[in-house]
């Protein structure tokens, strides 16, 4: 008998504004504040181009993904949708790179959102970014033990506040970068890095920053708590898409324009906190404030629902015996995954300790990557009457995923690599001790 069938149920508490804030918390966070400028570093003004690509592969993606979950709305995403149409070994490969993709995604949110708080308190050193890093994780992780209802009426408030910050950025910055465009958009095809190929540079900046997109896949891993799944979910994984995508070519176009890639790109190695330097370039009154409000929130919203989502996927792998089962008790008075939730909160703080924002998201990126690999393969298994979209658009998703998982660094892949054979011979093992069980 599947143990899915056998477990306490989660309370549909989400409608579609809720079910769309909760996809923009997701996206509209570190990959504004923080991933733009990593992407600017590889490919220069051509990130543009990147995050067009990034947003059709992600779309295929999400559409691939919208269709799984409308027919299957339970916890647990791509890892629930992979058991279903594919195979155990891919279910779990799927669950495992969720966890080990937003884990390392939720520590560059914890690490950036310490950065802009720093840097607009004029505290320069930057060894309190760690420490002060694993206090948000802490916080938000007791708001996240409180229930998904409360988080989500959170998570609305902390969405609005980042994208007023957004909207009040971009128009007092578009007169400097409306000057400064002539000479900082030329030439468009021209990375940071002099010795990297423009084409290898616009592909690499758009697989980091198609993990920026990827935040809409928090909606599926908690289609269990949606109102009508099956309508709720794919509107609002489209509604998100659009409204990133436009802000993320503002906000790249306003960005490369004013200050020029270099400058960027300094900016994120130096502090996480490329928006910050567009910011002061202004000399406005009050700009500086909304920024670093707006980044903070942003990226709160963004760790709230990592942890929130990566807590859904833990206890759906509990509930099957891929995680120790002890994770897949939910506390009755808050209808939260407790334990779920702590334990992916000492991952996270695990990851965090590593410092790196760039080593996070890259890392964050590839694993991702076979992540939706896997989502799309699962959508090729659709039958005629499960299937929404055509039956191409999967294929075009997995073909896009694998195509920009190969321009990562060679060092990630060879960490991706090992967390995927460590997460095989612990779901080997765990399969043989569940089958040996009376």
């Amino acid at each position: 008998m599947d143990p899915t069938n056998q477990r306490p149920a989660l309370r549909r508490d989400i409608g579609l504004f809720g079910a769309t804030m909760m996809g923009l918390g997701s996206i509209l966070g570190t990959g504004v504040f923080v991933s733009i400028g990593i992407a600017v570093g590889a490919a220069g003004p051509a990130v543009l181009l990147s995050i067009i690509i990034a947003a059709i592969v992600a779309t295929a993606n999400a559409l691939s993904s919208a269709q799984l979950a409308a027919n299957h709305p339970l916890s647990g995403g791509t890892y629930e949708y992979g058991y279903r149409w594919l195979s155990p070994s891919l279910g779990f490969t799927a669950g495992w790179m969720f966890l080990c993709a937003k884990s390392a995604s939720a520590a560059t949110a914890a690490l950036g959102c310490a950065g802009y708080f720093l840097n607009a308190s004029g505290i320069g050193s930057s060894s309190w970014q760690v420490p002060l890093a694993l206090g948000i994780v802490l916080t938000l992780t007791y708001l996240a033990l409180s229930g998904i209802r409360r988080s989500n009426v959170a998570n609305i408030a902390i969405v609005t506040t980042t994208l007023l910050a957004l909207l009040i950025l971009i128009v007092a910055a578009a007169p400097v970068a409306w000057r400064g465009g002539a000479i900082n958009l030329h030439p468009f095809f021209a990375p940071a890095n002099a010795t990297v190929h423009p084409v290898s540079g616009v592909l690499n900046a758009a697989a980091l920053m198609f993990v920026a997109y990827a935040g809409y896949a928090r909606i599926t891993t908690i289609a269990e708590e949606v109102h009508a799944p099956q309508s709720t979910i794919p509107r609002a994984i489209i509604l998100s898409l659009l409204v990133s995508l436009t802000l993320y070519l503002l906000i790249g176009l306003i960005l490369v324009a004013a200050i020029g890639a270099a400058q960027v790109s300094a900016a994120t190695d130096q502090n996480a906190a490329p928006l910050m330097d567009l910011a002061q370039s202004l000399a406005i009154p009050g700009v500086i404030q909304v920024v670093a409000i707006g980044a903070i929130t942003a990226m709160l919203g963004v760790l709230l629902n990592l942890i929130l989502g990566l807590s859904r996927v833990t206890l759906a792998m509990a509930r099957r015996g891929d995680l120790p089962h002890s994770l897949a008790t939910i506390a009755p008075s808050t209808s939260s995954p407790s334990r779920a939730v702590i334990s992916i909160a000492c991952l996270v703080g695990a990851l965090v300790l590593i410092g790196d924002v760039k080593w996070t998201w890259s890392l964050s990126a590839l694993t991702v990557l076979i992540y939706y690999a896997i989502t799309n393969l699962a959508a090729t298994r659709l039958n005629t009457a499960e299937r929404v979209y055509s039956q191409r658009l999967p294929w075009f998703g997995l073909a896009g995923c694998l195509g920009l998982a190969f321009w990562i660094e060679m060092q990630i892949w060879l960490v991706g690599l090992g967390l995927i054979a460590g997460g095989l011979i612990w779901h080997m093992l765990a399969q043989r001790l569940k089958r040996r069980k009376p």
